[in-house]
């Protein structure tokens, strides 16, 4: 199997934060928390990335943070596609004031920007990790709900379902036998920018002091612990802009491969 250069570039950075987000803390060079120099130290052989605010080794810290971010993202992602595609395909399997409802709950939610409702929520609920995956995964199946249920809708009523109808097949065979293997190639381009965009909210929600909580460390936390230094012309808030612009496009390139490869190998299953 070939794999396209675009393709091997996406795949070889995603695989490097994944990897340096799972082994952190083998290969960090000092701990998350830790205190080694002086605020805003410069790059050196001893702190590659300098020091941040207080004094903190930046390279730790940014691998401390990227393993934290891609976590909360990572399991936020999963959470919102298995509630959205499960709720999307029953609604378009189901039908009629089944179908009516759950679209009609879902618009009413994507009604209102999922930035404020996120920080609404927060605001009146303790910020821990699994409350923050929680928010973050419900917010976006409603996206995800949109795609699944538009996507299955036309599926639903091609020849091969209707004939697994006829046979007597149940409504789990239906979607799960019929449907999904046939909705992957849009699901998985989404799944992609789905995951960015956990990347890039929870990122968000840690500067806006509603995110990670000290003393975890996470991107967007990084970002508001050292955003004063850039007006002395410190740059140790952009290297979390970096790795988060560098992430998106890896990722984005590795799910534009696999969903020319799952349209090219799908063949319209019948």
């Amino acid at each position: 199997m070939r794999i396209p250069f675009a393709a091997a570039v996406g795949l070889s950075f995603t695989a490097v934060y994944f990897l340096a987000a799972i082994f952190a803390p083998l290969i960090a060079p000092y701990g998350m928390a830790e205190i080694v120099g002086d605020v805003w130290e410069p790059s050196s052989a001893e702190h590659l990335l300098g020091t941040d605010n207080i004094g903190r080794d930046l390279l730790s810290r940014m691998i401390y943070g990227g393993r934290t971010t891609i976590f909360i993202a990572t399991v936020a992602t999963i959470l919102s596609f298995v509630t959205g595609s499960t709720l999307g395909f029953l609604a378009a399997v189901l039908g009629g004031w089944a179908d009516q409802a759950l679209s009609r709950f879902v618009d009413l939610l994507m009604s209102i920007p999922s930035l404020i409702f996120a920080l609404v929520v927060l605001s009146v609920m303790p910020v821990t990790t699994g409350v923050l995956i929680l928010v973050m995964g419900l917010l976006d199946s409603t996206r995800v709900f949109r795609l699944a249920r538009a996507v299955a809708v036309d599926i639903n009523v091609m020849d091969y379902v209707e004939a697994a109808k006829l046979r007597g097949e149940g409504r789990g065979w239906i979607i799960f036998r019929e449907i999904l293997p046939n909705a992957l190639s849009p699901l998985v381009a989404e799944l992609g920018l789905r995951f960015i965009f956990m990347v890039l909210f929870v990122s968000t929600l840690s500067f806006l002091g509603l995110g990670v909580q000290p003393p975890l460390a996470d991107w967007g936390g990084i970002v508001k612990e050292n955003k004063d230094g850039i007006v002395y012309g410190i740059g140790a808030a952009l290297w979390p802009a970096v790795a988060i612009a560098t992430l998106a496009i890896s990722v984005n390139l590795v799910a534009d491969w696999v969903l020319n490869r799952t349209t090219s190998l799908k063949g319209g299953r019948g």
